[in-house]
């Protein structure tokens, strides 16, 4: 099959996965042969409790799986890199640190080495208050390190995966059939609206009545959608043509588009594709070419990890010693843990001291306990 007819078809099940959750395993092994690699996970990291959670994994055994996220999630050197990493932008482990250095570490020679893994591609598909979510494909010894070939084929999947995800949070169902969506999804909380190629309003829910009425962040205009924001109402209407040429024709519009309501709330617009896949049979009954959902926006608050450094101006290195020693003790853990020696780990250390106006360990701690819990702040 060609590259485009197997990238059109992919981003087809992308999409059905929005609706139907059972299908995320498939859609991972179909990721993990795209873009190249021996096993794929959707997760999620908090930065405060350092803990995580896996939604959907492929290709690593559910004893590693466990062993990660019980124990080396806490040690592994790449968190710090995937709280900063911009969303959609794909993450390897030498665009953190040093390669040489990774290897190194407890995290790699006692969890990754045995598997084969030798490198791993991430992505931010979203980031809250204290954890990001992310989609990951790692690389087996026998593919090599993570290539430019691999980051292309990435780059084309990742607007496609993080709009399903988004969709999916907001639909929140174990399974919707694709022929009854619109009857489905009457019953959600965020605003639904079955729009046309043109953004014609030809169905909307209960939350969508509601949102029409008060006009206050979306509004309904001889017919058609409209939004406050000019710029914003532009992205809609071209991301709504497009839905009418297929899934991949959509590309990076509508992910995630910001919108304000008349009195200032803020609040988020996602568009789901109605033309191709098990969503075509929703669109065909209704002449809709997409499905619009606007809901409240969460708070847009840093992350503690980012919060802190940027308070103290803080190197990434900096930062992973400070983390590592909040997480796993002394000098001799740290160096261990980290992949470096004890003598960097301390002058890294007396350089966070400096700049955070403390000289004990404990005071770190401390510190950091303060940024995670907003009671403290």
């Amino acid at each position: 099959m060609h590259e485009s007819e197997q990238l059109s078809a992919l981003i087809g099940d992308i999409y059905d996965a929005a609706i139907d959750p059972t299908l995320w395993p498939t859609v991972l092994t179909d990721c993990v042969s795209f873009i190249g690699g021996s096993a794929a996970a959707l997760f999620s990291k908090d930065a405060a409790s350092k803990t995580g959670d896996v939604a959907y994994d492929i290709g690593i055994e559910s004893h590693y799986r466990d062993l990660y996220f019980n124990k080396y999630i806490k040690l592994d050197p790449l968190t710090v890199g995937h709280y900063f990493a911009e969303i959609e932008k794909p993450v390897a482990v030498g665009d953190i640190l040093p390669y040489e250095e990774f290897l190194e570490t407890r995290a790699y020679r006692e969890w990754g080495q045995p598997q084969g893994l030798v490198d791993t591609l991430n992505v931010a598909l979203d980031k809250t208050a204290t954890s990001a979510a992310m989609f990951c494909v790692f690389r087996h010894q026998r593919n090599g390190r993570v290539d430019d070939e691999m980051r292309r084929r990435m780059a084309l999947l990742v607007p496609h995966i993080r709009r399903a995800v988004l969709i999916g949070r907001v639909i929140d169902l174990n399974k919707a059939e694709a022929a009854s969506l619109a009857d489905t999804l009457d019953g959600i909380s965020a605003g639904m609206f079955l729009v046309d190629a043109t953004g014609r309003i030809v169905h909307a829910n209960g939350a969508g009545h509601v949102m029409l009425d008060a006009a206050d962040v979306v509004r309904a205009r001889a017919g058609r959608l409209a939004v406050n924001d000019p710029q914003a109402d532009q992205v809609l209407a071209d991301t709504f043509a497009t839905a009418g040429n297929g899934d991949a024709a959509v590309g990076i519009k509508g992910v995630a588009v910001p919108l304000i309501g008349r009195g200032g709330d803020r609040y988020i617009a996602h568009v789901l594709p109605l033309t191709s896949g098990a969503r075509r049979r929703a669109g065909a009954s209704f002449a809709a070419a997409a499905v619009l959902f606007v809901h409240k926006a969460a708070l847009d608050t840093p992350l503690p990890p980012e919060v802190i450094a940027k308070a103290y101006k803080l190197t990434p290195m900096e930062l992973r010693v400070l983390l590592a020693v909040v997480e796993v003790g002394g000098v001799p853990a740290v160096a261990e843990a980290l992949g470096i020696a004890e003598t960097t780990v301390r002058t890294h250390l007396h350089q966070t001291y400096q700049k955070t106006g403390t000289n004990r360990q404990a005071d770190l701690v401390k510190l950091v306990a303060a940024f995670s819990n907003p009671l403290l702040k």
